[in-house]
């Protein structure tokens, strides 16, 4: 009898241990823990990097660590997206990321427009258009798509006039007329604000103008207006539909975004979303 009733204990006790184990197994984590996705995104100057800024603890309630990489030239954020040493990057426009893409065989696109920056013509000399010399010295952006887009300003304010539907790839070579013979010089863009005491005249992007105490609302001899340039977010073919990159995109088009721009830069430039 107290062999059977043993047998009896024994079984019980393991039946229970069983269920208790199998109990924990199934319990559910209840810690509150989230999985934390890393990415790290490029950019160079202000107000992205202050967007950037403003997004990121916004990501981090999301369960994504966004590192934001300041890099000191206007290749570099293309290069290492491109090599995949980076994320993401934010700094561009479309057709400046397209003139990349063709120069290297990348698959860089755009996930999300976030801002237009007006670009605009500045002088430290004349107060207006009609007052610029003959031979004037004008200095623009050197890269495709920036050139382009300072001509079509220069033809805007009445200073020349380019080829019919010479459009986004504008050069030099498709002004047909030229009233005033300006000399139009092609300059890096990081390099256009300390060249503007060297010209005549000068054609900036905001970034670049705002550190001089200029904007285009109510310093520039020519502004830009709305154009088909939105400051966009860019990731690559392989990644732009990520979780992550999506969320960066959700919020660098969110309220907060609009309302930084909309408090501190109505000057310069306007939400592209």
């Amino acid at each position: 009898m107290k062999k059977i009733l043993t047998v009896l204990l024994v079984s019980m006790l393991a039946i229970i241990v069983s269920a208790c184990g199998k109990e924990k197994a199934e319990t559910p984590d209840t810690t509150g823990k989230q999985e934390v996705t890393k990415i790290k995104v490029a950019s160079l100057i202000p107000p992205m990097t202050d967007m950037l800024e403003i997004v990121k603890p916004l990501l981090a309630e999301e369960g994504i660590d966004m590192e934001i990489v300041i890099l000191s030239d206007n290749v570099q954020p293309n290069s290492a997206l491109a090599a995949k040493e980076v994320d993401a990057n934010f700094f561009q426009h479309p057709p400046y990321m397209e003139q990349f893409n063709e120069a290297n065989g990348a698959e860089l696109v755009a996930v999300q427009p976030v801002y237009h920056a007006i670009l605009g013509a500045y002088s430290n000399r004349y107060q207006s258009v009609e007052e610029l010399p003959e031979g004037a010295k004008v200095a623009v952006p050197n890269d495709a798509s920036n050139l382009a887009r300072a001509l079509e300003l220069l033809e805007k304010g009445g200073l020349i006039t380019l080829k019919e539907g010479a459009g986004l790839e504008a050069t030099q070579k498709d002004i047909i007329d030229n009233p005033k013979n300006l000399e139009i010089i092609e300059v890096d863009l990081l390099m256009l604000a300390r060249s503007i005491d060297d010209v005549d005249m000068v054609t900036m992007l905001p970034a670049y103008a705002k550190p001089l105490g200029l904007t285009p609302v109510n310093d520039s001899l020519i502004d830009e207006g709305e154009s088909a340039f939105p400051i966009s977010l860019v990731a690559r073919k392989d990644n732009a539909d990520s979780e992550a990159i999506q969320k960066l995109a959700k919020h660098l088009s969110g309220p907060e975004i609009r309302a930084f721009l909309e408090e501190n830069f109505a000057d310069i430039s306007f939400p592209a979303f």
